[in-house]
């Protein structure tokens, strides 16, 4: 390496300084008088008092090494570890018992420390124990569910139900359910929460037990434990499954020492204090710089230290690293002294000089380490970074968290430091994930919330369909003041996390930086490698346990990788003018055909990748100029048949085959199919196609065979740069451009795949977790109706209830603290899950899939090869946008709120009946989401805006016949585009459940009703097109309701026949469940035979149409089997409805009433005037007196099906003779 001053290049073993020669050709560089003051100045011993310049030594490069040994000499009478501690037997160094010191499976971290729980209750213990002193270790809590930390003697014994506390000898804290345990069990002790520290302490000469929490003691657990000849205690603890937690028995530095308590482990002392010693010379080396002209040392800053390239300098250093290198390799070392000492730096001068130092560091380590003593080190460091910022309590300004972040920032700064971490460490390692998560205070006292928001206030329930349905309330001058106050606070709170955002997204900038290739591949390149196998190991779930993902840290990784993500769109757009903004960002369509983007076996659209292969390959040649080659499908399918039989010497031979990128082939000879085909990666269904050999046409003339040209497609970890973003003739991951893509490129390639990661993201847990932090704000809503109800209660208690207002003021105050909490805790989870830049982030994502999809659709066939995720995301994020972002934030305040809610109408439309989309799942979830979309007004007029021909197409799709396809789903949409419309069908609660929670009336099934004449006048339009269309439709529906009324029938007479048993019994909740579901549809297949004969009653009563009279007779059949049923007195229907049992409240006379009485009203008024004469008829069979005579069934214009109905027989329960005679 040439120095950067003197103009004399340096190999790296000058340093070393291998020779007597070589020291003697370098000591003359300086004035020897003043390398002598400078060497003493930097070795000076710290210990004793500085000599005299007349009577101390002379220092020179020669004898600097015998001066460095004899000031790192450390007595080993000083090295306690050596030799064996009283009070505690076993190895030296503690780990976990991982041979035989266990009960359950368990899964054990490669360092011994970490452990998660993969059975029911499982027990381990440490390899060492203690009988006298007094000890401590640590326990990093990383999950806060059901475990038992503490202690044990050998002779406890534990199976899946007892653990550590269930035992005599065995005493164990619980912070999941605040309790401390020995065989009995008793209050003890705070909530734990995941992030914090557990610190178990035992004193074997008092014989107490106790525990604190994040160094806060929660006080002497146990007293008077069991001590004396054979009485030892081992570290110990039980948990469930999949909980997990690390031990810190001494093996890098307590993060909170107790005095007087010594850890089981004792430190590497000598190691320390040599490192201690080298690290000064080291600070006075950045502190001192040489003025050779004047002949002086000058005192300077180390803040402003600059590496210069002086030799005296560089050999200086060489002898320090000389001695520090194999200490930096030490994890104690690295976290207790290098750890120490960076983060003083990064407190010292401005963040730019800081990361100014800390680079030019991190130069030096690479300059006098090995490549793997440096290596090492980096590990040591970022994993002990991570724990820090992991396992720091939250203060209120974050400062903990914002230091760490910035020192990580600095490092992940230095070019060769960031790529080895991001190739080794920062996801083969360690959960990487963690730098972007923020934690959530579980106690909001200690994490200071209370001082930033003093005053708490919460909102009133609200329905979650947007502002229009809001209960509009006045608000008091108290409560507005007290709600101003409350959002100040909020306000406060948001701009300290902010700081903490924009420190992660700084470091996702870094990962993503693309311009860093001097000496290797750019960062962004490896990052993507190293996402995508993060992406399909928790998408398989077929990674270790330790190293998937938490659903609440892959939120916070989503939101920071969409802001640095869009950073770097539109910083390639501010560059190339004709690409595209991250607002108009989408998936172009051939990233899903042309196998440059492994999506694992994530499901398509029109299935298994194979089939679609086999079955578009004509499609994929016409459109997409991808020829799919037959003999290399033939092969590849022949051999993924018996791949288990291939010989490794052969998979080995045609890997050691396998071209570093995709090359150009040409002629049309067959390709050999690769070794690396078998990639256990890779699902058996479409392994042979994810690397099948593609031939590639350019699309803008037609191609000769000559000019076909072959490439391979290759797995993440062997593509390049140019297998990503394409070069003179390769498009890269563009490859077979379909003619409706535009040809200039949105944005880098690269950028492309990262989006499509952060969708896959999304769909893989993030929207899961959205609606589980839902829950803090249902739990503010139930307290908070709680204390109105307590407070109601107190106002109309008599003043002479001395008692009972005593406890409703208990309940109030009770009430009162835990909405404060709540409401501080709602106050985070806002600012951290559901503030107003999260949801743009989701919205700017549902924008994506909707272009995505839209994009896709346009190719055609070739739209069965899009993910099916795709879809998934876009119908979840709108979801989650309505939803989970209310009251404080609503989807109406977001930029194009119409537009995207039109265009997803025009998606699930068109889609809930594409015959491309052949998975069950997403069918339904179509049809489940379009359901949804025509129950609330604003999404409703949304379906209205799309254009003519697809809603026409829509309508057309749900009157199709209803055998074989999931009927009842589309049932509910045609009554939801009816109800409000029918026959005593406005309310927006059952009359017969008016006495049921308020809150009931948010059910979909309950809402305000919103009928849309637009879509029945289509859904007329349609029934009057065609001889076959009303029949095929109207007799699906008669079947399915004669099926549904039936099945309910039979299990209404099994819950009967329970019911009357002499011995007790119960009713499987769900058999009520689908017997009241049978009951619900069968109302609702009524309410759509209304809306039917409402909207065109000539399908029942022109006598012209050939099947009039067969439909008007099933139609009368089946409401004669339906009244016959439920109106009957002291009837099966009756005592059933009697009972009140839970889960049948929708079960009553009167929504079948009603709907029945509807349908007989509207043949009544669009029947012929001579149909009048049958009022009294219909209305007798709804319980009034019955008339004589037959004049009904007189008249050629009412035919033997309304004389059926009319005239019906004797057994069928209408009464003792017949109707006319």
């Amino acid at each position: 390496m040439a120095s950067k001053g003197a103009g004399v290049s340096f190999s790296r073993k000058s340093y070393r300084l291998t020779s007597d020669a070589e020291k003697s050709k370098v000591t003359g560089i300086v004035q020897e008088k003043l390398l002598n003051d400078y060497l003493h100045r930097i070795f000076s011993s710290r210990d004793h008092t500085p000599t005299t310049a007349t009577n101390r030594k002379s220092l020179n490069f020669q004898n600097l090494p015998e001066h460095l040994d004899q000031l790192l000499h450390v007595d080993i009478e000083d090295e306690e570890s050596q030799g064996q501690i009283e009070g505690r037997l076993g190895p030296s160094t503690v780990v976990l018992d991982h041979t035989g010191g266990f009960e359950g499976l368990l899964l054990v971290n490669d360092d011994l420390l970490g452990v998660i729980g993969h059975s029911n209750f499982g027990t381990i213990r440490s390899t060492t124990c203690v009988y006298k002193g007094k000890w401590v270790y640590e326990v990093l809590i990383s999950s806060q569910g059901l475990m038992q930390i503490g202690w044990c003697t050998i002779n406890c014994r534990f199976n899946q139900e007892e653990g550590v506390g269930d035992t005599h000898n065995s005493y164990a804290y619980d912070g999941n359910r605040v309790r401390k345990w020995n065989v009995t069990t008793t209050n003890y002790g705070k909530a734990w929460a995941a992030g914090d520290i557990v610190s178990c302490l035992i004193d074997l000469d008092d014989g107490t037990l106790s525990f604190c929490l994040n160094g806060v003691s929660l006080g002497t657990a146990f007293e008077n434990l069991s001590r004396g000849l054979g009485m030892a205690y081992f570290p110990a603890i039980s948990l469930s499954f999949k909980e997990s937690v690390a031990f810190n028995f001494g093996s890098r530095p307590l993060r909170y020492p107790v005095t007087g308590y010594r850890p089981l482990q004792d430190p590497p002392r000598a190691d320390l204090v040599r490192a201690q010693k080298l690290l000064g010379c080291f600070q006075a080396v950045l502190g001192v710089e040489l003025d050779p002209v004047e002949g002086r040392l000058v005192e300077k800053e180390s803040s402003q230290w600059q590496l210069q390239g002086q030799p005296t300098v560089l050999l200086t250093l060489a002898h320090i690293f000389h001695h520090f290198a194999p200490l930096l390799r030490k994890v104690y070392v690295v976290e207790a002294v290098l750890m120490s000492f960076l983060l003083g730096i990064m407190e010292v001068g401005t963040p730019a000089q800081a990361q100014s130092v800390v680079r030019q560091v991190l130069d030096l380590l690479w300059l006098f380490m090995e490549d793997y003593e440096v290596q090492d080190c980096l590990k040591q460091l970022m994993m002990s970074l991570l724990r820090l910022y992991r396992f720091s309590p939250i203060v209120p300004d974050l400062g903990l968290q914002i230091h760490y972040l910035r020192l990580t920032i600095a490092i992940l700064r230095h070019e060769k430091s960031r790529k080895f971490l991001l190739s080794n460490v920062l996801f083969d390692v360690l959960q990487s994930v963690v730098f972007f998560y923020i934690k959530s205070p579980l106690r909001v006292e200690e994490a200071g919330l209370q001082e930033l928001i003093p005053t708490t206030w919460w909102p009133h329930r609200s329905s979650r369909e947007g502002r229009e349905s809001k209960e509009v309330k006045d608000e008091t001058a108290e409560e507005r003041l007290r709600r101003r106050a409350y959002e100040r606070g909020c306000q406060r709170l948001k701009k300290r996390i902010e700081v903490v955002e924009e420190l992660q997204v700084q470091i996702l900038k870094l990962l993503l930086n693309n311009k860093d290739e001097n000496g290797g591949e750019a960062s962004r390149y490896i990052f993507l490698t190293k996402f995508r196998k993060f992406l399909q190991e928790n998408a398989s779930g077929r990674g270790n346990m330790p190293m998937l993902c938490p659903p609440e840290y892959m939120v916070c990784f989503l939101h920071r990788l969409i802001s640095a993500l869009r950073y770097y769109w539109d910083e390639y757009k501010a560059s190339n003018p004709s690409a595209s903004f991250s607002e108009e960002a989408y998936i172009p369509p051939q990233v899903f055909y042309n196998g440059k983007v492994d999506y694992f076996d994530l499901q398509r659209l029109g299935g298994l990748l194979s089939h679609l292969r086999k079955t578009l390959k004509d499609d994929l040649a016409s459109k997409a100029n991808i020829l799919i080659d037959p003999l290399e499908l033939q092969a590849a399918t022949m051999d993924d048949l018996d791949e288990d039989e291939e010989p490794a010497s052969a998979a080995a031979a045609a890997a050691a085959q396998r071209p570093m990128q995709a090359l150009a082939m040409g002629g049309a000879l067959p390709l050999p199919r690769p070794g690396w085909l078998s990639s256990p990666t890779l699902g058996r269904a479409n392994r042979f196609l994810s690397t099948a050999a593609v031939s590639l046409m350019t699309p803008r003339r037609p191609l000769s065979t000559s000019e076909k040209v072959k490439v391979r497609t290759l797995s993440a970890e062997q593509r390049t740069r140019e297998d990503i973003e394409g070069s003179h003739w390769n498009e890269g991951l563009l490859l077979g451009r379909p003619p409706e893509e535009p040809e200039q490129p949105l944005t880098e390639n690269s950028l492309l795949e990262v989006l499509d990661g952060a969708v896959i993201m999304y769909n893989l847990s993030v929207h899961q977790q959205l609606g589980k932090m839902v829950g803090v704000s249902d739990d503010v809503n139930e307290y908070a109706m709680a204390l109105r109800d307590t407070e109601d209660k107190l106002r109309r208690c008599p003043k002479w209830r001395k008692d009972i207002l005593a406890e409703l003021t208990k309940s109030q105050k009770v009430f009162s603290e835990k909405l404060d909490h709540l409401s501080r805790r709602l106050a985070w989870v806002h600012a951290t899950v559901y503030s107003q830049e999260k949801m743009l982030d989701i919205y700017w994502l549902l924008r994506v899939c909707l272009r995505t999809i839209e994009h896709g659709d346009r190719t055609g066939s070739l739209f069965a090869f899009m993910p099916e995720f795709y879809l998934s995301v876009a119908i979840n994020s709108y979801s989650a946008l309505k939803n989970y972002f209310g009251p404080v934030h609503s989807m109406e305040e977001l930029p194009g709120y119409e537009e995207t809610l039109t265009r997803l109408a025009a998606i699930l439309a068109k889609h809930f009946a594409d015959t491309r989309i052949v998975g069950t799942d997403i069918r339904d979830s179509l049809m489940q989401a379009l359901a949804s979309y025509v129950c609330y007004p604003h999404s409703l007029r949304a379906v209205e805006r799309i254009p003519e021909e697809q809603r026409i197409a829509m309508v057309r799709s749900l009157l199709a016949p209803y055998e074989q396809r999931p009927w009842a789903q589309t049932n509910w949409i045609l009554v939801r585009l009816w109800r409000g419309c029918g026959f005593g069908y406005r309310y927006t609660r059952l009359p017969h459940l008016l006495k049921t929670k308020p809150e009931d009336a948010n059910l979909p099934s309950l809402q305000k009703p919103c009928p849309s004449t637009l879509l029945q006048q289509h859904m007329a339009d349609l029934l009057r097109q065609g001889p076959d269309v009303a029949p095929s439709f109207l007799n699906s529906v008669l079947n399915q309701l004669n099926w549904a009324f039936s099945e309910f029938i039979g299990m209404i007479q099994e819950i009967q026949q329970a019911a009357e048993r002499l011995e007790r019994n119960f009713v499987d909740s769900r058999q009520l469940k689908v017997c009241a579901t049978c009951f619900d549809l069968s109302v609702s297949l009524l309410r759509v035979l209304e809306m039917t004969i409402t909207l065109v009653p000539e399908i029942f009563l022109d006598w012209a149409r050939p099947t009039s009279e067969m439909l008007l007779q099933r139609l009368a059949q089946l409401l004669n089997q339906v009244l016959n049923r439920v109106t009957a007195e002291r009837n099966l229907f009756d005592r059933v409805v009697s009972l009140r049992l839970p889960g049948l409240e929708s079960v009553d006379h009167y929504p079948i009433l009603v709907a029945v009485t509807g349908i007989l009203v509207q043949l009544l008024v669009h029947g012929p005037a001579s149909g009048w004469a049958l009022v009294p008829i219909f209305m007798g069979h709804l319980g009034t007196r019955r008339s004589q005579g037959k004049k009904a069934q007189a008249g050629p214009l009412w035919p033997g099906s309304f004389g059926f109905f009319a005239g019906v027989e004797q057994e069928r329960g209408w009464g003792p003779q017949p109707l006319y005679r």
